[in-house]
């Protein structure tokens, strides 16, 4: 059953200075946008227990299906979607079930492994009717210097908890080396813009703004910065046989 709110629920006040230690990709920081347009497509994902929380963002492919990055997520009990109602009341909608994708390494970071870092969230209850499902992308080919849209509802001030919650987008673009199962994207005039905390999980669209060519798994800056150089995806188009697997079997349950 989802729970309203006459105002931003305090286990999610909670998990904004708590989602610094928990998140892997640290809103948008530098030149980011506004990301009126992108609202009724992306959500925010928290997840917590009793030693950890955290929030990501994440975007909607079906009309109670979020996709989001797989380190953005618990088990199904200890993992909520965020959004705002149509009359802007806070809402946290349950999860029924969850997929992680299997070729997903926790500690791919750390060991170097090879990873998919995607997770597919099924709702107990639809989305309301103004969410609209994100078109996914079915090809993978992509060149340096070509300009994707990152969004997400993370840091807008690297390191203040406070400025996440808005959603917000910005334009960058890809960069070498070219990889078969990831996006490496940078800021085209080299200023710090880049996805931050929360960032994570949320949609890298190509640059008409409406294909979902990849999820937001993780960030890296300029030393001491932790964000802002360096903005990583997990493509889609390689994953798109195992999303639409996962879609096939839920709906048939």
């Amino acid at each position: 059953m989802r729970i309203r709110f006459s105002r931003l629920p305090s286990i999610a006040l909670c998990l904004l200075p708590l989602a610094l230690l928990a998140s892997a990709a640290r809103a948008v920081v530098g030149a980011s946008n506004d990301g009126a347009g992108f609202g009724e497509k992306i959500v925010m994902v928290l997840k917590g227990d009793k030693s950890r929380a955290g929030f990501c963002s994440g975007v909607v492919v079906r009309q109670n299906v979020v996709l989001t990055a797989a380190h953005c997520v618990g088990d199904a009990a200890h993992t909520m979607i965020h959004f705002r109602a149509p009359d802007g009341a806070p809402v946290l909608s349950p999860v029924h079930r969850l997929a992680v994708h299997p070729a997903y390494r926790a500690n791919a970071i750390r060991t170097r492994e090879r990873s998919v870092d995607l997770a597919l969230v099924e709702l107990a209850e639809d989305l309301p009717s103004d969410f609209q499902p994100a078109t996914l992308a079915t090809a993978s080919e992509a060149a340096p210097g070509q300009s994707f849209r990152v969004a997400g509802y993370g840091l807008t001030r690297e390191g203040d908890a406070h400025s996440a919650g808005q959603l917000r987008i910005a334009d960058l673009t890809l960069r070498a080396p070219v990889s078969d199962i990831l996006l490496w994207l940078e800021d085209p005039s080299h200023a710090g813009t880049g996805a931050c905390t929360g960032d994570s999980g949320g949609p890298i669209f190509e640059a008409d703004g409406r294909t979902v060519a990849g999820i937001i798994d993780w960030t890296g800056g300029m030393p001491p910065n932790k964000c802002g150089a360096l903005t990583q995806g997990a493509k889609i188009g390689p994953q798109k046989g195992w999303i639409d697997s996962v879609l096939e079997t839920w709906q048939g349950r």
